[in-house]
């Protein structure tokens, strides 16, 4: 069985493509079908791709060499935002089963699978095709295997540590500005921030740190889930991420700093998981972090928010989609 997985990610463009695809990986490697990864990168990738098959280069430029590989195809998966309609086109007739996964809907995908895990995938209004099957809605949300069997959280009745983390690259400098906030405002809890391999502002962050302040750089995704399990509240931007929480059943504070976040912020705040403050650049947004964080003191508000979030999120959705694709190829 020949399954190639082709993605993007590095210091420009995050990680969220590949970690959600390395569920997938993992997924078939439970049926022992080793995939390939192609990923258009850079070196950045290697840590978060430790232990998988890969390699590494711009595939939506050199067309032969992606034709070389994937010509006898059995299963290919697309997950970009890069890749345009007519690659799609040419795609779909290298494989046996194309596999899209897709975000907003943003081109008119030919025949295969549409794979759409995030929690409005199912409101978008796919259009109905004969050749096209929809997995879509967060039953199908690829967390990575280590959110897949987690252990009840504890909420603690009184919160005594927070979470920071905006991704691999905290493109807008926010670490160092809610950190600066939080080590003013509640400096007897502790602060754990992660820090991502391609942060560029760490000596800024280090200046807003106070004795309580743990740093944890570039953490695989065991040490992201032990962080979550022992914190009572996150901060963070509104990605991938957000899936993680709800697993984990963690009260998540959200900022919102890209354009392809706003249906995933606008599903999570309609189900009532998160707590949406605003946009990375709107003036008042410390302000609104520190009230945010006051409404989530009580014990009742962040037990409420994680059973939202471990009911909308039960960490099987890689294995679904995996199923649903051996039994379609």
């Amino acid at each position: 069985m020949r399954v190639y997985i082709l993605t993007e990610g590095g210091k420009n463009i995050g990680f969220g493509h590949i970690a959600r695809c390395s569920a997938l990986y993992d997924a078939f490697l439970e049926d022992n079908i080793e995939p390939l990864f192609i990923i258009n990168g850079d070196s950045s990738v290697s840590k978060i791709l430790r232990g998988r098959d890969y390699v590494l280069f711009d595939w939506l430029k050199e067309k032969q060499k992606l034709l070389d590989i994937i010509q006898y195809a059995n299963i290919g998966i697309v997950d970009s935002y890069l890749a345009l309609s007519l690659f799609y086109e040419r795609f779909e007739k290298l494989v046996k089963l194309p596999v899209y996964i897709d975000d907003n809907k943003r081109v008119e995908y030919p025949r295969g699978i549409v794979v759409n895990g995030n929690i409005y995938g199912d409101n978008l209004g796919y259009p109905k095709r004969d050749d096209i099957f929809y997995l879509l809605g967060s039953k199908y949300a690829l967390l990575r295997k280590e959110f897949w069997d987690v252990p009840e959280k504890k909420i603690r009745t009184s919160p005594r540590q927070i979470m920071i983390t905006f991704g691999g690259d905290d493109s807008r400098n926010l670490t160092p500005r809610v950190l600066q906030v939080l080590s003013q405002r509640f400096p007897n809890f502790s602060k754990v921030v992660v820090i991502g391999n391609a942060f560029g502002n760490i000596d800024k962050i280090k200046e807003n740190k106070d004795k309580n302040t743990l740093f944890v750089l570039s953490p695989d995704a065991n040490k992201m889930k032990e962080v979550m399990l022992d914190s009572d509240i996150a901060i963070s931007a509104g990605g991938q991420t957000l899936y993680e929480f709800a697993r984990i059943g963690l009260s998540p504070i959200v900022i919102g700093i890209a354009d392809n976040q706003k249906n995933n912020i606008a599903g999570w705040e309609k189900e009532g998981f998160i707590q949406y403050i605003g946009w990375w650049d709107e003036e008042g947004l410390m302000d609104k972090l520190i009230l945010a964080l006051e409404e989530l003191m009580p014990y009742d508000a962040r037990e409420k928010k994680g059973k939202i979030g471990r009911n909308l999120i039960d960490g099987k959705g890689a294995l679904r989609v995996k199923d649903m694709i051996l039994s379609m190829v």
